[in-house]
């Protein structure tokens, strides 16, 4: 059984997460508190293996609390940082939370938390987790935990999640987090030497940094494919090639200036009928 503690300064926000919660077998409430230091004693008493831990609180910030928390003797607990305030994300990350979730709550990201710390919980016994928690986390491996701050070196551009999903960095501080599902073109902008990213959900392409190049989006996932020196689709919203031109499907079906390279051609088709 899954152990969780809640605590959040909002009573209606953290009483509707726990009804969410309450609908996955794997999970037992433990507690909520509504402030960051009824918080600390009721993790130190009840040593929950999910925190959900809102950012704002009325006495500690939550990233303080997160800092406080790490240093319980014999003890490692996963840290689900959430709220609406999406700046917060980096600091969070950086203080080893387990992962991130924005208010108001998706149900689809909640369920995927849940599934990661299930697949944790599963592969680990809980003899060997709270000794693993003073060991040097190995970033190659699939299994490495998204909040070691090694693995999130905004240096890097970009970065994979364990869970599919990227970070994506706009500049030295700034990022998001970005689903396949959300990415229908890159495009690469000539006068600013830099790959621009098209989302479903965003009207205005999200700039990266310069040293992102071809090769490193075109690793992130098999679905992107590139077709031309300028262009990098992905194949989950392609619906034809007509007249040298890639029609998408729709959120992407107004994008009209994607055209196929004759060096790519062949490649496109081939990762199309692999599909």
């Amino acid at each position: 059984m899954m152990k969780i503690v809640i605590v959040d300064d909002d009573r209606a926000a953290a009483d509707a997460l726990a009804q969410k919660l309450s609908t996955f077998d794997e999970t037992q409430l433990c507690g909520i508190a509504l402030n960051g230091m009824d918080g600390l004693r009721l993790v130190n008493e009840t040593r929950p293996d999910v925190l959900f831990l809102d950012i704002e609180l009325p006495d500690i910030s939550g990233i303080e609390f997160l800092e406080r928390a790490n240093i319980l003797p014999q003890y490692k607990c996963r840290t689900v940082m959430y709220t609406a305030h999406d700046r917060f994300m980096l600091s969070a990350f950086r203080n080893k939370a387990f992962d991130y979730l924005m208010k108001p709550i998706d149900d689809t990201e909640l369920r995927n938390i849940i599934r990661r710390v299930c697949i944790e919980m599963a592969g680990i016994p809980d003899a060997d987790y709270t000794s693993a928690a003073h060991q040097p986390t190995d970033t190659s491996s699939p299994t490495a935990d998204f909040g070691d701050y090694n693995a999130l070196d905004a240096d890097n551009g970009i970065t994979c999640r364990n869970d599919g999903k990227f970070i994506v960095y706009t500049n030295s501080v700034d990022f998001r987090l970005v689903d396949i599902r959300e990415i229908g073109v890159l495009t690469y902008n000539r006068e600013l030497r830099l790959w621009e990213m098209t989302l479903s959900n965003q009207k205005a392409p999200i700039r990266l940094k310069r040293n992102v190049g071809s090769d490193a989006l075109l690793s992130l996932n098999n679905q992107l494919v590139r077709v031309s020196q300028k262009h990098i689709i992905n194949l989950g919203y392609l619906m034809e090639v007509t007249n040298n031109t890639c029609r998408f499907y729709p959120p992407f079906d107004k994008v009209e200036d994607v055209k196929v390279g004759r060096l790519f051609r062949k490649k496109l088709i081939d990762q199309f009928c692999n599909l």
